[in-house]
């Protein structure tokens, strides 16, 4: 299984509303994150293919972005994602085998700024940070935005700059 390929899906949550007396975690989201959840989810099925697993933060407008998608796989909400550092998500990454008890080859990790950026850009290899999606990650990773990363490393083993920085995408 070392050598077989896997793929990492960075989401960070679509656009939230912030309705007067709704506390931080429990913000919906907005209109337009409703719409453009599910354009993330469309771009997913569309250049990444099948997610196999998903690790979704406990928040309530990162629960709706994942059902916006449309991505129908197993998935373990994770209160740690929710004001995390990247160190805390790639610890939860490292336990998705053993979380979901089976072979994971697409992973989605659905969370918040500024972790999904300084995440991607952490465990992005070398020759990544020379490419155009590090560089627009570098200046930005707005709502509902996704970064697409590759490794041939289990998930146990994941570490920084341990994948290939592929693609990134802002659905719009």
């Amino acid at each position: 299984m070392s050598d077989r390929h896997r793929t990492l899906v960075l989401l960070r949550h679509a656009k939230s509303d912030y309705p007067d007396g709704v506390v931080d975690h429990d913000r919906p989201l907005a209109p337009r994150g409703v719409r453009e959840g599910a354009l993330a989810g469309e771009w997913i099925r569309a250049n990444v293919g099948a997610v196999d697993a998903v690790l979704c933060s406990t928040a309530t407008r990162t629960r709706q972005t994942l059902e916006r998608t449309g991505i129908t796989a197993p998935v373990q909400y994770v209160d740690r994602i929710y004001d995390a550092t990247p160190g805390i998500v790639i610890e939860e990454i490292n336990d998705v085998q053993s979380r979901f008890g089976e072979v994971v080859s697409t992973l989605l990790v659905i969370g918040h700024e500024p972790v999904m950026s300084a995440l991607a850009l952490s465990l992005a290899d070398e020759p990544s940070s020379d490419t155009p999606a590090y560089q627009q990650i570098s200046a930005k990773f707005p709502t509902s935005a996704v970064a697409v990363l590759r490794t041939a490393t289990p998930w146990a083993s994941l570490a920084l700059r341990g994948a290939e920085l592929v693609d990134f995408h802002v659905p719009r």
